[in-house]
C-alpha cells in the first residue's frame, strides 16, 4: 500500500529532531497520526480539541480532508 505524501499537506510539518521527524500539525508536537488513532478509537474532533491543548480546528480538519482526498484517486493495481 502506498503512503500519502504528507509534504503536500499545508497543515503539517516534519522537522528533524522534533518528535523524531514525524509529520506533526504545524506549530505543535502532535503527530498527524494521533488524529487518526483517536478517530479510530471513537473520538470526534471536539474531543480531540479538548484533549490536546493548542490545536487549531482548521488544521485538524485539513489533515482529515487531505487523507480523504487521497481516496478520490484511481487505485493502482499490481499486475
Amino acid at each position: 500500500m502506498a503512503s500519502l505524501d504528507w509534504s503536500q499537506c499545508a497543515a503539517v510539518e516534519s522537522v528533524r529532531g522534533k518528535v523524531s521527524g514525524a509529520w506533526v500539525l504545524k506549530g505543535t508536537r502532535m503527530p498527524a497520526s494521533a488524529i487518526f488513532e483517536n478517530l479510530e478509537a471513537g473520538a470526534n474532533i471536539d474531543e480531540i480539541m479538548e484533549w490536546f491543548d493548542g490545536l487549531d480546528r482548521e488544521q485538524v480538519k485539513a489533515v482529515i480532508a487531505f487523507a480523504a482526498r487521497s481516496l478520490e484517486k484511481e487505485p493502482t493495481y499490481a499486475l
